[in-house]
């Protein structure tokens, strides 16, 4: 799904109103429809909820929202930490429907007062500024943000949390910490990236009604990647493990057995067809003992239970027949099995995932990526990992920097992290929306990486591939974090989550796939 910044957001609704007659005040309507469902599902059966408004349209959001909200029964004040004399004309109408109904627009003052009232609120909704905010909060915004931040309940944001700058994800200031965000029509930048993307919560993006034509002419190669979207096609009834991909892992050595395991794992329970994994002699027997679907080989091994140089050559011939190989999980930063990597990037024609110590096996061997322009290589660094890769800090802008890498040496780079970023040497980009703490734990990378070679296995091309394996990879890290917590959770419990999140993927209509 295509981001779009500020300005695209303001031609677009300019377009639907002018070219094609849609009045504004409807889908200021659509807009307060869409976020009440929302507020309802926050409350939780908490009668009371509390609106803070600005001057502008996304105020005239939260006063028709709040309009609807005492509407479905519930007791609500709506505040305006704002200046009465800028109301727009469409936000000045929603007062005027709010007031036919008896409704109040309050002053907020952040008395003790109204601080207390809030308290007592099931749901807060944030429709102070939305995407117009470009300065830093101060005044009674400032405040009601604070007021919002410092309550027990939930905080629902209209389009952006305030205090966020819609197209960076910069915090300006002070912002709303939001457990739920309703976007409208497309997503905004700042909701996924830099601190914004820890701001948003959950990411609602609900239609109001601007033609679909519109919304396609939108222009931009950044995306966000959102479950909605996705879907894999039911398997042909005649197929057999053939068609679904001849996979090979390399990687492990002692002290690291369970990594190319865990990426095995998670290659089969994502549909692999058949998946080889390469490790040192005295791993296979660990390897052996867990892997019951894959089929784990010993490669020659050195003293201290890495590959030796000799490993690069039988696992070469081991790929013969392959269609994808992974290079990394629990490799180790030995000499020779750097050597071992290098030499097999240098060699295979396949296309490749390298991860972990596989990627670390380039430090200083730039060249050795570089060479491969033209195939499809693609790497899963986290921030550390990119530092010894290209020899610079990730720094703020981490889409910028996962692009320029990109770019420079024509590889996929899978940038992980809070809002994986996923960058094609033609610019384009993928900001990921799924995942949570719960995976910061050893062993998660290993399952995206299998999960990786399985779909680039089964002959995805890397465009759906790469973003679909990162948010499916999310999705079932926020299946375990819903069903046993975010302190409890293992990549084992990561993996055992797969088949559900892929069932309800299999056959979805209407997904548009990225």
């Amino acid at each position: 799904m295509k981001l779009a910044g500020a300005e695209q957001m303001r031609a677009l609704d300019q377009a639907a109103i002018w070219e094609r007659g849609i009045p504004s005040l409807e889908l200021m309507e659509r807009a307060a429809q869409a976020a009440v469902a929302q507020a309802l599902a926050e409350a939780q059966g908490v009668h009371r909820a509390a609106v803070f408004c600005g001057s502008g349209n996304n105020g005239g959001d939260g006063v028709a929202a709040a309009r609807l909200l005492r509407a479905a029964g519930l007791e609500v004040r709506c505040f305006l930490a704002g200046r009465r004399e800028k109301l727009t004309p469409d936000c000045r109408e929603m007062v005027r429907r709010w007031e036919e109904t008896g409704g109040k627009l309050e002053d907020f003052t952040g008395s003790p007062e109204q601080a207390a009232w809030c308290a007592g609120c099931g749901v807060l909704v944030d429709a102070l500024f939305g995407i117009g905010l470009n300065t830093e909060l101060r005044g009674l915004p400032l405040a009601a943000v604070e007021l919002m931040n410092a309550c027990p309940a939930p905080t629902l944001a209209v389009d952006l949390p305030s205090g966020v700058e819609a197209d960076t994800g910069q915090v300006l200031g002070v912002a709303v910490e939001a457990a739920a965000t309703v976007t409208f029509t497309l997503p905004k930048p700042g909701l996924l990236l830099g601190e914004g993307g820890t701001r948003s919560g959950r990411i609602i993006v609900a239609g109001i009604g601007i033609p679909t034509d519109l919304v396609r002419e939108v222009g931009g190669d950044l995306h966000g990647v959102f479950p909605e979207e996705l879907s894999l096609p039911r398997r042909r009834r005649d197929s057999h493990k053939g068609d679904y991909g001849k996979s090979y892992i390399l990687g492990g050595s002692v002290g690291y057995s369970g990594a190319p395991v865990l990426a095995a794992q998670a290659a089969v329970r994502s549909g692999g067809g058949l998946v080889s994994v390469g490790v040192p002699a005295p791993v296979w027997p660990v390897a052996g003992a867990k892997l019951d679907e894959a089929m784990p080989h010993p490669l020659p091994a050195n003293r201290e239970g890495g590959f030796s140089l000799e490993a690069a050559e039988e696992a070469l011939r081991r790929m013969e027949g392959c269609g994808v190989c992974l290079i990394g999980p629990g490799l180790g930063r030995s000499n020779s099995a750097a050597s071992v990597v290098r030499r097999v990037l240098r060699a295979v024609h396949l296309p490749v995932v390298l991860d972990a110590d596989g990627i670390n096996a380039l430090e200083g061997h730039i060249d050795v990526l570089d060479a491969r322009r033209g195939a499809c290589t693609v790497l899963t660094p986290h921030d550390g990992e990119f530092i010894r890769l290209s020899g610079a800090p990730v720094g703020e802008d981490r889409l910028a920097a996962a692009r320029a890498f990109a770019a420079e040496h024509g590889c996929v780079l899978v940038l992980k992290g809070h809002r994986t970023i996923t960058a094609f040497p033609d610019g384009a980009a993928y900001v990921n929306a799924t995942g949570n703490p719960g995976m910061a734990k050893g062993g998660s990378g290993d399952v995206l990486s299998g999960i990786l070679l399985s779909f680039l296995g089964q002959g995805m091309p890397p465009r759906l591939a790469v973003p679909m394996a990162v948010c499916v990879h999310g999705m079932a890290g926020d299946l375990c974090a819903g069903e046993l917590g975010e302190y409890g959770m293992t990549p084992g419990d990561i993996i055992g989550a797969l088949p559900r999140v892929l069932k309800a993927l299999e056959g979805r209509r209407g997904a548009p796939n990225l």
